[in-house]
């Protein structure tokens, strides 16, 4: 084997393993931010507006949820230090979290009413409530926490950082389009085909977040010498 090709093997290995992780990493945040659980709360405090306003606060909604999420990813791991928390106890609580919110997923709410409503007719409805809690919950806060540890597991940190930073960035984007949208989508799905997404997606995210629980569970055993049981 020639030096030339086995760079280009090693090369495409490293594209694969990265795509995957590009991969995961958009689905698991799509799946966690969950557009369709907001499409209704933005529905209702957007009954009255405009197609052009309801896509400004859509895009605002958005950016906020952008920001937020890069906060926590720049700066997840000075806030652990900070508290003495490990990645394997983020991984695990942050697993908790998404089975929970995932099992939350398959029940039907109480009531057609939503308790989040804007508390004045100036407050900023694209950052409370839509970016966050609805956007960016315990869920996703967990989810970028532990997609820190896969960055610093990876040989190649640069071009994992890469492909979750662009996995961020269209699971946003993706999330836009679903309430820039909402109301042809919402029509075109129908109530009982968001209520079968939202339940497909719940089942999704509740085995996310087993696997993040075992993931966590194994990392803290190895780092206490239980490193056969890995």
């Amino acid at each position: 084997m020639t030096f030339s090709s086995l760079v280009a093997d090693i090369g495409s290995g490293v594209f694969r393993t990265e795509l995957t992780l590009f991969f995961s990493a958009f689905t698991t945040l799509l799946a966690v931010i969950n557009p369709f659980e907001v499409l209704p709360v933005f529905l209702m405090l957007q009954r009255d507006k405009s197609a052009q306003e309801r896509r400004r606060v859509a895009f605002m909604a958005c950016l906020y949820a952008l920001l937020l999420i890069l906060f926590f990813l720049f700066f997840g791991a000075v806030i652990l230090k900070i508290f003495g928390i490990s990645l394997a106890m983020v991984r695990i609580a942050g697993g908790i979290v998404l089975t929970r919110i995932g099992f939350e997923l398959f029940l039907p709410s109480s009531n057609g009413e939503s308790d989040l409503a804007p508390a004045g007719a100036n407050a900023n409805i694209a950052f409370m409530p839509l970016a966050m809690p609805l956007m960016i919950g315990p869920g996703p806060i967990a989810t970028v926490l532990g997609m820190m540890a896969t960055i610093e597991h990876s040989s190649h940190e640069a071009l994992a950082f890469g492909a979750i930073l662009a996995a961020i960035v269209l699971a946003v984007a993706a999330t836009y389009a679903c309430l820039a949208f909402a109301t042809r989508l919402t029509k075109f799905l129908g109530p009982l085909g968001i209520d079968a997404a939202t339940r497909i997606v719940g089942f999704f995210v509740s085995a996310m977040g087993v696997s993040l629980v075992f993931s966590g569970v194994m990392d803290a055993l190895q780092a206490h010498g239980f490193g056969g049981l890995h």
